[in-house]
């Protein structure tokens, strides 16, 4: 049997007869069933971005789970020194909530990854020590009398989250006196729970400025955020996480900030001024999440995210690799089956479910090497065996490591993405119009 890959001897033509190119042999026909065939290989290439989603959401839901049990995110609403007043015309009380004058706070996070499967999450242990100190209430602006003041009824409040990741009681010290938090009750929807303390029995004529201060130990997740409460609030944290994200309304000291591959420092100072809510409140606690300011610690990189990037040059990758070979075969006159780039658009797309697979168990540049190697080593042979010489498959070669290195240039890439792509593709469309001038279209 003949082989269909050499190029076939030419028929002696009948005089008179003209030389007519069969209808399903023309460069036309041959050009349009290449154009069906690389949009029906979009089919699997859509199963292999339906695959990274789901791979994606299996990892959230994962950390979500680990992070549940070791503990959630920290956000720190505190100290409040609560104090009741009686209100007369209604025989009933009520609550004048005082922010401290100052509040320092110093915190030490130590973070570890947490391992199930394939998946990892980041989690960390942050011990947190605050002192301040509370000026004495002026309850003058709502008119309200000494009499009807409750000194020696007046309580600490803390609005926190994550309360079951608390590792230590938590005990603060007034002056000389030392009270222990507990939790109260709270029917909120938002996650954000309470401790108070007992009552701490204040006198109007005490001591003030009144000192203040504390320690607190949460095993947590995601990040970790305080609400600046005092009239002067500092803060201070350092870490071994080496990629902090900065989060909230205020930013820390450019000055004072320092990130390293070993971890990082930062240091806030906030004033009142800085912020649109007054340091005493009647009636009720504001919700003053909008003005929480910390430190998110999530893994930086999201190698499922870089596979659903690459994958989205799935079909440029495909069409250019048949256009190739379609160069090539209308240059050399070397049939190439519609089976055969099946095959080889198989391989293309096979590059994307490896990746996957060994992203998921090393790093994505490792697996991006391994993948494209192996890919390109494949289609390169089986061009040997279809183009019947090495020149040309040589070539394809060439061309599918440039632009695998094409593509993995663009995904590291943010500011610069769409300019480095669109002048990569400006050449590609340059090349494939110089090397498609030997082609005559007229005879086809």
């Amino acid at each position: 049997m003949e082989n269909q890959f050499e190029q076939q001897p030419s028929q002696p033509k009948t005089p008179g007869i003209p030389d007519v190119t069969p209808f399903f042999q023309t460069t036309t026909v041959k050009m349009l069933v290449v154009g069906f065939l690389t949009l029906v290989l979009l089919i699997p290439l859509q199963f292999v971005k339906d695959l990274i989603a789901e791979r994606s959401q299996r990892e959230k839901e994962v950390i979500t789970e680990i992070n549940d049990k070791w503990g959630t995110d920290v956000y720190f609403y505190g100290p409040v020194l609560k104090v009741p007043y009686k209100v007369p015309a209604t025989n009933s009380y009520k609550y004048a909530y005082i922010f401290p004058e100052k509040l320092e706070n110093t915190t030490d996070v130590e973070t570890k990854p947490l391992n199930r499967s394939n998946y990892n999450a980041s989690v960390f242990t942050a011990d947190m020590y605050f002192k301040g100190t509370y000026s004495k209430p002026d309850f003058s602006l709502k008119g309200i009398p000494q009499s009807d003041i409750l000194w020696d009824k007046a309580t600490i409040l803390i609005q926190t989250s994550n309360l079951k990741s608390i590792k230590d009681e938590v005990k603060i010290a007034i002056g000389n006196q030392h009270f222990i938090f507990e939790p109260i009750y709270t029917n909120s929807n938002t996650g954000i729970q309470a401790l108070e303390t007992a009552f701490i029995h204040l006198s109007p004529d005490g001591a003030y400025p009144l000192n203040f201060d504390f320690k607190v130990k949460y095993d947590g997740s995601q990040q970790i955020k305080f609400v600046p409460i005092g009239k002067t609030t500092d803060v201070s944290m350092k870490s071994n996480w080496h990629s902090p994200g900065f989060t909230g309304n205020f930013l820390p000291n450019d000055k004072t900030k320092t990130v390293t591959q070993n971890g990082f420092q930062a240091k806030w100072k906030i004033l009142h001024i800085n912020r649109a809510f007054s340091q005493q409140y009647f009636d009720l606690l504001p919700d003053l999440k909008a003005y929480a300011f910390g430190v998110n610690f999530v893994i930086p990189v999201d190698e499922y995210q870089k596979n659903e990037r690459v994958s989205k040059y799935g079909f440029l990758v495909i069409g250019l690799t048949f256009l190739i070979f379609f160069l090539i075969q209308s240059i050399s006159k070397i049939r190439i089956h519609i089976f055969q780039y099946s095959m080889i658009g198989i391989a293309l797309i096979m590059f994307y479910t490896l990746l996957i697979a060994i992203t998921e168990h090393s790093s994505f540049l490792k697996a991006y090497i391994i993948s494209g190697a192996a890919v390109v080593a494949m289609i390169t042979i089986y061009s040997v065996s279809i183009l019947k010489n090495y020149k040309f498959p040589a070539f394809i070669g060439l061309s599918l490591t440039a632009l695998y290195a094409f593509i993995f240039v663009i995904i590291q890439l943010e500011n610069y993405a769409l300019l480095v792509g669109s002048i990569g593709l400006f050449i590609i469309l340059g090349l494939v119009m110089y090397f498609s001038r030997r082609i005559d279209w007229n005879n086809n």
